[in-house]
């Protein structure tokens, strides 16, 4: 198959961005990240944050969208808001505490997310959920990523995220196999015990793994870096660097 492009989560670089998010754009784009993926806009608008990015030569892959964000009083706005970004992906990267507290609001929220994937999709949108460590402990006698996946539509993107599903007791591995075709993006988050912020390859994630089923039967459309590493041992900039950079020693 043809490359997967790589973007930067650009909560990896989130003081920056907030001191000025055009420099941190054209920052990112000369590392060689050929996109990014919001998770706050630092109160620019819309049409400036596109602006930006379109100045960088970067792709708006995506953003890490709001639960109270995508309701019925909120959806139309933030669709229309989205399509002046010209992303096509609205990701769920938390969830309120009274979705997620037993397996029976697991599953009411599975079929929330089902309902929203059929309204995003005549708009040109899918939407997923991002986990965190917690998708990974039992609950009710299944995990709860288990729990979501296996009861959402197919059109529900999973958007794992290696590092904090590792951090659970989650093997990415299994879920990459057992839901085929999920997986439109994925973020490259490394894992290690003794270092949480490790930069790529410096950890135990099974990279040529993960790289072979995202490029066989993952249906990846973009990889997606996140570090979430301390800035006082090493200024974010530096690890977005070291990360891409790990990447393209590996052939990304």
């Amino acid at each position: 198959m043809s490359r997967i492009p790589i973007a930067l989560q650009l909560y990896s670089v989130r003081h920056e961005a907030e001191r000025g998010l055009a420099a941190t754009l054209q920052a990112v784009a000369d590392m060689g990240y050929d996109g990014v993926e919001f998770a706050g806009f630092y109160g620019h608008s819309a049409q400036d944050v596109r602006a930006m990015a379109d100045a960088a030569g970067l792709t708006i892959v995506g953003n890490h969208t709001r639960y109270t964000d995508l309701q019925e009083d909120t959806l139309a706005e933030t669709i229309a808001f989205n399509k002046v970004l010209g992303s096509v992906s609205m990701v769920v990267p938390g969830l309120p505490a009274e979705c997620r507290e037993t397996r029976a609001d697991w599953l009411e929220t599975a079929a929330w997310f089902s309902a929203l994937a059929q309204k995003l999709a005549p708009e040109g949108f899918f939407t997923g959920y991002h986990n965190h460590w917690v998708e990974f402990q039992p609950l009710d006698g299944e995990l709860p990523w288990e729990t979501l996946y296996n009861n959402t539509d197919s059109a529900v993107t999973m958007q794992l995220d290696l590092g904090n599903a590792m951090h659970g007791g989650g093997d990415p591995i299994k879920y990459l196999k057992m839901y085929p075709g999920r997986s439109r993006t994925i973020h490259l988050k490394e894992w290690s015990p003794d270092d949480a912020g490790a930069i790529i390859g410096q950890g135990v994630v099974p990279w040529e793994e993960v790289f072979s089923l995202c490029e066989t039967t993952g249906n990846t459309e973009w990889y997606i870096v996140e570090n979430e590493g301390d800035p006082a041992k090493m200024p974010q900039l530096e690890r977005a660097n070291a990360c891409i950079d790990a990447l393209k020693a590996m052939g990304k």
